[in-house]
């Protein structure tokens, strides 16, 4: 049987925890073949991890968005998009696919960061993306800035915030409130325009947790593309990702990255999912 195919439009990540490298992983790991149009080239210094970003120039985008549509994706997720004239080729990319499904992770800010990178960004995910979205996994920060809200911090705050988000034209919203919201548990919050769930995992106590954005998004587009009912899709997605951050491990003084087959290799870890 021919893998079915995902096309990640993302940035790199030299420590191979996030990015592009963490969805082609996740893409393997659910039997699906990855491949990927590269936004930015990322680079850390070995002595800060100051991050260096440095952008693609968009006639290199614009070949690689060509060769890889001719490849015929069944699903496209997207990570870093830098500016709004990426955002445009993206949206560009994606309308002229015929993919079933788009998968969009709405990164803004550096991780532990509330300030975006480019504000110009958030209006343009907002016109040109949302709109044409199959599913849009916002962190708390992402939530906030698409809804034209503050950071939500409780769980109405971010049933609210993925009403608003909703209104854009996405069919799904799950915003991952993980560790940062009240409660016992990492909680996620998924929302089809009629119904809240919360999807339940265990916090942990010491928590590898660079490239679970994109790990979780990718996870998500996989389950889509592999046929999967939306809760259950990020219901497993969830799971795949605890498992993770779980089995992680510290790569230097500066980070830890996830591991990305854990779930599958290590321990399928539970996740419950409950109306809200």
């Amino acid at each position: 049987m021919t893998q079915k195919k995902v096309l990640t439009i993302a940035g790199t990540d030299v420590s191979g925890g996030a990015g592009y490298s963490a969805d082609i992983k996740t893409f393997e790991d659910h039997d699906l073949y990855g491949f990927c149009a590269l936004t930015t080239i990322v680079s850390m210094d070995p002595s800060t991890w100051a991050h260096r970003v440095h952008h693609v120039p968009l006639e290199i985008l614009d070949e690689q968005i060509e060769t890889a549509l001719s490849l015929k994706p069944d699903t496209i997720k997207t990570g870093m998009l830098p500016n709004e004239e990426v955002i445009s080729r993206a949206r560009k990319a994606i309308e002229k696919s015929g993919a079933d499904y788009f998968v969009f992770d709405p990164v803004m800010v550096c991780k532990g960061d509330d300030t975006v990178l480019n504000p110009g960004v958030v209006d343009s995910m907002q016109k040109e993306l949302l709109p044409i979205t199959t599913i849009v996994t916002p962190n708390l920060v992402e939530a906030g800035n698409l809804a034209g809200m503050n950071t939500p911090k409780t769980i109405d705050e971010v049933k609210e915030a993925a009403k608003k988000i909703h209104e854009y034209g996405p069919k799904y919203v799950v915003v991952k409130g993980g560790t940062g919201l009240e409660g016992d548990n990492a909680l996620d919050i998924f929302y089809d325009g009629e119904k809240f769930y919360g999807l339940y995992a265990d916090k942990l106590e010491k928590a590898y947790n660079h490239g679970a954005g994109c790990t979780f998004a990718a996870a998500v587009a996989s389950n889509f593309t592999n046929g999967l009912e939306p809760l259950e899709a990020v219901k497993e997605a969830k799971a795949f990702v605890t498992s993770a951050i779980k089995h992680g491990s510290q790569m230097n003084e500066h980070v830890g990255v996830v591991r990305h087959n854990a779930y599958n290799k290590v321990d399928k870890v539970n996740v419950q999912a409950k109306e809200l």
